[in-house]
């Protein structure tokens, strides 16, 4: 069986491509990682006339977008703020699907076709299954990469667009990855959080362990940092038509990871399939629904506790990660689908659905990507953090505009008696006025590296990671990045140094939305 995942095909050294580049290339920008950021990041750099490669981690570009994510998260944001390359990727959306304006929900493999579409036009050279091994640098400024299949690359500018960072790490620029306190930032939302109500259902097995994945209360406490991240998992395509694929039986089964399951269903047999996974039918054609954690179930399709060490994770660890994730998953799918203790109701409405034939269809229609919601954090030149989003939304050096709400799902389960546990974790604080972006939050300090831009993993706490880790607003992060990319390299400048009165000229001029000071946001006017 193919296994494409995003970390797991290191060791495979095999290069799927229509060409082969040789052994050791130079390009002007080298963007390594073909998240939806990336993508627009490589697109962008090379419509200002840049020698761009594309360095993608799997055989797919377009990251979650194309495993399972198929909204554009306008719903908890304002969709005016989406502008640029960004909303021409959404518009290019709109036509496939008839529409005059742009498209903010559609599927994975319309999402894929239209980021390599944009990636063929701009002449941008896509190399897959493509992970970092080593970074060569002199002095502040990274020379080349060398990576797991051989090959090694030139760049005068650097772009890292993965989730996980991996790029930024071994090119020695500072980072973190999990909650800071309240006390570090001064930020109310902040470290460790119990705002959830406690669920009826015993985190202990019949022994008085407490069962994996849990945790003790007395070991946390109200706004403490904890190293933890939120957690994982994949954004399956649903689908009830007849020619979805039945859920299979995983090698590794196990119905004993679902105890919990099997406690609820016995008190609760009129429990339904959308009381534990959230089913999402968006515009998707009928019949057709994308799936995600939900968030106060008993349990659900986030694997708590399974992520602990990935973000500073090797590959091989990472790649046992996400084949437990995806174990879990199908596990749990498949249990719901067929174990006598699932009620005949629930088990009839599982079988009535399957996996979509129509998505991932060489990775026998599951997700390639594990939904990696933070990872690590760079700490570079300027940290966002929480009042950067709701009281201090001006910034001088402005590249995009951020709108999403802050959004933190679930960190941790708690057991907080013999009987009950709580999810920890959970940000879901509104926005109601957008905030500018600042390009410092993509750049490194200048004394670690001063060829290298960071859109995904930015420079922000936590708190201020929550709002910007969507695919809309990476992609905006990106654009701004591709830009600023191809800039640096015309003028022979670090990043740090160029001039941020141009580059903002040069973003105006592509359609890129600035100032919150643009209109009076009230969702009267649309920008498009």
């Amino acid at each position: 069986m193919k296994n494409l995942l995003t970390l797991g095909l290191v060791l495979l050294g095999s290069v799927f491509q229509s060409f082969a580049p040789p052994k050791a290339a130079t390009y002007d920008v080298v963007v390594y990682g073909g998240t939806p950021g990336g993508v627009i990041a490589a697109v962008a750099a090379a419509r200002e006339g840049a020698r761009v490669l594309l360095l993608e981690q799997t055989r797919h570009v377009g990251g979650l977008n194309t495993s399972g994510i198929g909204t554009a998260e306008s719903e908890h944001m304002i969709e005016e703020t989406i502008s640029g390359l960004p909303l021409e990727f959404y518009q290019r959306l709109g036509k496939f699907y008839g529409s005059n304006g742009p498209a903010f929900y559609f599927e994975s493999h319309v999402a894929e076709k239209t980021f390599l579409d944009l990636l063929k036009e701009a002449g941008v050279t896509l190399v897959y299954d493509a992970f970092v091994q080593s970074v060569a640098k002199q002095g502040t400024t990274i020379r080349s990469i060398s990576l797991t299949n051989g090959n090694r690359y030139t760049g005068f500018v650097f772009i890292d667009a993965t989730y996980e960072g991996d790029l930024m790490a071994k090119a020695g620029v500072s980072h973190t990855h999990g909650r800071e306190s309240r006390e570090q930032y001064g930020e109310s939302l902040a470290g460790v959080r119990f705002i959830d109500t406690p669920i009826d259902a015993s985190p202990y097995d019949d022994g008085g362990r407490l069962l994996p994945g849990f945790v003790e209360r007395s070991t946390l406490s109200d706004g403490q940092a904890s190293d933890r991240v939120m957690n994982y998992n994949f954004r399956l395509m649903l689908s009830t038509r007849a020619d979805r694929r039945p859920f299979p039986k995983p090698a590794s089964y196990n119905p004993g990871r679902y105890i919990l399951l099997t406690r609820l269903l016995k008190n609760h047999p009129e429990t339904t399939l959308s009381d534990i996974i959230d089913l999402y039918a968006w515009n998707y054609p009928k019949g057709k629904f994308e799936t995600n954690n939900k968030q106060k179930a008993v349990i659900s399709l986030g694997h708590f506790g399974g992520n602990v060490d990935y973000p500073e994770a090797d590959y091989s660890r990472r790649k046992a990660i996400y084949d437990d994730h995806k174990a879990w998953t199908l596990g749990l799918m498949y249990y719901l689908a067929n174990d006598p203790s699932v009620p005949d109701a629930l088990r009839q409405q599982t079988q009535s659905y399957g996996f979509s034939a129509d998505e991932f269809r060489d990775n026998e229609n599951f997700p390639y990507y594990l939904y990696v919601r933070e990872a690590r954090r760079m700490i570079g030149a300027y940290v966002q953090k929480q009042k950067d989003i709701l009281e201090e939304r001006t910034k001088p050096d402005a590249i995009c505009l951020g709108s999403h709400w802050i959004d933190c799902h679930h960190v941790q389960r708690v057991a907080v008696s013999k009987t009950q546990f709580v999810n920890e974790g959970r940000i879901w604080e509104a926005i109601t006025q957008p905030y500018e972006v600042a390009y410092r939050v993509i750049t490194p300090k200048s004394a670690e590296c001063t060829n290298l831009l960071v859109p995904v993993c930015a420079s922000a706490s936590h708190v201020g990671f929550c709002s910007l880790r969507v695919e809309s607003t990476w992609m905006q992060l990106g654009n701004s990045a591709g830009i600023a990319a191809a800039m640096a390299v015309r003028q022979k400048k670090p990043v740090q140094q160029l001039a941020v009165s141009d580059l903002q000229e040069n973003l105006r001029k592509k359609g890129v939305i600035l100032s919150v000071d643009h209109q009076v946001w009230n969702g009267t006017k649309d920008l498009r």
